[in-house]
């Protein structure tokens, strides 16, 4: 615990970015990585004229030094991104490392984050809120008998799923699904025969800096039999939204809930459909 609130803070991943925001932090903000310079419409524009870092799994150690931070944030996860925080440490500079592999887990994130920022009060408010829209999509998913197989891309064409590990797999199955997927990691190597095989009865392809320029199951010959394209229930979305664990994992949750219960949809708090068959 810092001895007083940082009021000079570099997160390393977005989602913590989009954390400090929602807790009216932002003016704590002094850098960021290259990833956050397409900030979306929920984030104010001032962050995309922030110094940038580099990257948040290889930021430049003395750009970083350079903007005098007392907090350093990081989420764990790969190795790579291990790498700087030690070096940081070794300069003195004070880094919290979080992992936020389930919606629980992100919650502590965001209180930890509001204890860090002297933001505790509006950490709370941030949970209950998320909380309660959790509650809210529980109670209709309770409603519903069916359970659709969901395959989530991760990337393509050298294909990579999300698997039964990580807020991917949770929120598939807060909305409602079933991650057809078998693998306990949270990614898994996959074929396009193995797809065939598992018969997905809805397709995910996120969009984003993992996956480009995915095309859709309509381009893909061998996908174009399976159950999801057949039926029309194949969709883009957007990468930050689903596979970066955050706030807007909530808003993730709500949208495919009325993507795959479409009979039962409620409109979600800034949610919009970003896919297409």
């Amino acid at each position: 615990m810092l001895e007083r609130p940082a009021r000079r803070v570099i997160a390393l991943y977005g989602a913590l970015n989009e954390i400090l925001v929602g807790l009216g932090r932002q003016g704590v903000i002094v850098a960021r990585t290259n990833a956050d310079r397409d900030m979306d419409d929920a984030s104010p524009t001032s962050l995309a004229r922030l110094p940038v870092i580099g990257t948040h799994m290889r930021p430049n150690i003395e750009a970083v030094l350079a903007q005098r931070p007392d907090l350093v944030l990081q989420l764990a996860g790969r190795k790579e991104a291990s790498l700087p925080v030690e070096a940081l440490k070794k300069r003195g500079v004070r880094v919290a490392v979080f992992r936020a592999a389930s919606f629980n887990e992100l919650f502590s994130v965001i209180r930890r984050v509001g204890a860090l920022t002297g933001a505790e009060a509006e950490a709370e408010a941030m949970v209950r809120g998320l909380e309660a829209r959790l509650a809210a999509l529980d109670e209709r998913v309770a409603r519903t008998t069916e359970r659709p197989r969901v395959l989530f891309e991760v990337r393509s064409p050298n294909m990579l799923a999300a698997g039964r590990s990580g807020v991917v797999a949770e929120l598939i199955r807060r909305a409602g699904g079933e991650n057809c997927v078998e693998d306990n990691a949270k990614f898994a190597r996959i074929s396009e025969e193995e797809i065939v095989r598992l018969a997905p009865e809805a397709y995910l392809i996120q969009r984003g800096p993992m996956n480009p320029a995915p095309l859709p199951l309509s381009g893909r010959p061998r996908l174009k039999s399976i159950p999801a394209a057949t039926s029309g229930r194949a969709w883009f979305v957007d990468e930050r939204k689903y596979s970066r664990p955050g706030p807007q994992s909530v808003d993730a949750a709500e949208e495919l809930f009325g993507l795959l219960h479409p009979e039962l949809k409620t409109p979600a708090r800034g949610a919009k459909q970003k896919g297409k068959k």
